[in-house]
Formats: structure tokens, C-alpha cells, sequence
């Protein structure tokens, strides 16, 4: 019978798989699933470094070390996430929210003077835009739609396990399809890679459904529709925030100007310095008036 591994030496096997897996954060990534699979905080794994592991933990941590090596994204292997102060549960139905969709939220947060009455998310995914919303407005309205059924069930999921089900309505639609009303913003991380480099990506993103990154040849089909259709839903006043690609600043201000219906245009770039983010205001009547409904700025937000 094999010897059993301390909890020490768990971790530091762990962390050699990875690494030799050719993972930059082994040594992190490791941390996650041994804790995980011990249901500790990743601190306490040096508190027990020398407790013993059993052998059925040694395999799950096994089976989990070795499907990472593979390319399995470990948000889809831990089950869940943080984002933005909530913890969201995740599968391969969904997108894992990134970094810069939290800094998405940091953005409309900032800019909104006032909470907004109530707001629409298009692709709500796991949830993560509506229920980090719902936590800082307490008192907004939100609907949050997405195609995919799965999704939806997860988002609502999560709603509740953060705390704001009641006020965030799950609605299943192709964008604005089954939409009706008007907004004071709309919110909206669609897919916008290319659909040809899709095909050489990252293997992890292979394991992340495609509907929620195929952005068609240019990366504009889903930014374009929205673009198209979103002054019908937006109130006079209200705000449009995109996240977009990182090349697709000038196509997206040229669609936003060319609707005729917004001012203070806006591109918006991450932490990294990337044009991340668009943000548009529905023009209002005195806007267009007066000219000044095709106002377009470059915001290093």
C-alpha cells in the first residue's frame, strides 16, 4: 500500500504537476484545489501541513490536478468564483467572468450619479453584472436576459445565493427579442472574439461555450445588434455600457455615432491600458436639437 501524503507534501506534488503542465500559477492554483478538496482555507494547509491526506482525497485532488494539466478552466473545477464581492457558482454553461467585466461594473458604477430606476443585462451568463448591481443598488429594478436556459437557472442560482433574487427578474431571449419597455441603462459583455481565432485560442477557452464568445468574422455581430436595437429600450438620458475587444474601439464609436441616437460616446480603456469598454448616452430631444448628439470622447477610465 502506498504511503500517505501529509497535506505538505500534497501540495508540493500538486504544484510540480502543474508546473510541468506548463501552468504559470502552479504553486497558486494548487493552493485552490487541495484546499478545495479539504474544504479548508488555503491558509490553513500550512497550519495542517503535517496532517496526513486521506486516500480518497488524494484521488479527487489527483483527478482535479490532472484535468487542469489538461486545459479545464479551474473556475469549472472548483465549481465557483468571486466576482466583484460575489460568490458565484459556476459549470460549462456559462462564461467565466473576467477581471475587466468587474472593472465593467467599476466603471458604470462610478459614472451613474444616481441609481438607475431599473436596468437591463443582455447575456447575463452566470449573473455576475446583475447580481454585483444588485448588491451596490438596493433599490434598483434589474432584467436579466440570456438564450440559454442553463444559464438562466444558474444565474437565478446565484441571485439567490447572494441575496437579491427578488429584485432581479430572469428572462429568456435572443438579445432584445422578447424584450419590451424602455430602461435608464442597459449593460451588455457579448461574445466579440473572432470567430477565426477561435480556432487557434487558448485550450482553456475550448472548454467555454462558444455562443458566449463567437463574435462572428469581425467580432462585431452581437456588438452591432445590440448597438442597433438598444435605442428602442433605452430612455432619453439612460446609458449604454459594452464591453468590447480590445481592436474594436473605432468600429464600435463609428456604430454608436452612426445610430444617430446617442451622445457623449465614449471608449473607455482596462487597467492594462486596453480600449476595453463603450459607453453611450440615448441622445435626448434637445440634445439633437442643439447638435450635439454625435458628441463622441475617449474616456482612460
Amino acid at each position: 500500500m502506498a504511503r500517505r501524503r501529509t497535506v505538505g507534501e500534497e501540495l508540493h506534488w500538486a504544484a510540480e504537476q502543474l508546473r510541468q503542465g506548463s501552468l504559470e500559477s502552479a504553486r497558486y492554483e494548487a493552493e485552490l484545489i487541495v484546499a478545495h478538496v479539504l474544504q479548508r482555507a488555503r491558509h490553513e494547509l500550512y497550519i495542517s501541513a503535517h496532517e496526513l491526506v486521506t486516500t480518497a482525497d488524494h484521488a479527487q485532488i489527483q483527478a482535479l490536478v490532472e484535468r487542469r494539466c489538461r486545459g479545464e478552466p479551474l473556475q469549472y473545477l472548483l465549481g465557483d468564483t468571486e466576482f466583484h464581492g460575489c460568490y458565484l457558482r459556476l459549470t460549462p454553461a456559462v462564461f467565466i467572468p473576467r477581471p475587466e467585466t468587474e472593472e465593467l461594473v467599476e466603471l458604470i458604477l462610478a459614472r451613474s450619479s444616481n441609481p438607475p430606476a431599473n436596468l437591463l443585462d443582455l447575456g447575463t451568463g452566470s449573473g455576475a453584472i446583475s447580481i454585483a448591481l444588485a448588491r451596490a443598488w438596493p433599490k434598483s429594478s434589474i432584467v436579466a436576459v440570456d438564450i440559454s436556459s442553463e444559464a438562466l437557472a444558474l444565474a437565478r442560482e446565484n441571485a439567490m445565493r447572494n441575496g437579491v433574487a427578488e429584485r432581479i427578474s430572469f428572462l429568456r431571449s435572443d438579445w432584445f427579442s422578447a424584450i419590451s419597455g424602455e430602461f435608464d441603462l442597459i449593460v451588455a459583455n457579448p461574445p466579440y472574439v473572432r470567430t477565426e481565432y477561435l480556432e487557434r485560442a487558448p485550450r482553456e477557452l475550448h472548454y467555454e461555450p462558444r455562443i458566449a464568445l463567437d463574435g462572428g468574422p469581425e467580432g462585431l455581430d452581437a456588438l452591432a445588434q445590440i448597438i442597433r436595437e438598444s435605442p428602442r429600450h433605452l430612455r432619453p438620458g439612460g446609458a449604454l455600457y459594452l464591453e468590447i475587444g480590445s481592436d474594436q474601439g473605432s468600429r464600435v464609436r463609428e456604430l454608436l455615432k452612426h445610430t444617430h441616437a446617442f451622445t457623449e460616446i465614449e471608449i473607455g480603456k482596462d487597467l492594462a491600458g486596453h480600449e476595453r469598454f463603450a459607453r453611450a448616452v440615448r441622445a435626448r430631444a434637445e440634445d439633437v436639437s442643439l447638435g450635439t448628439g454625435l458628441r463622441a470622447a475617449v474616456c482612460d477610465s
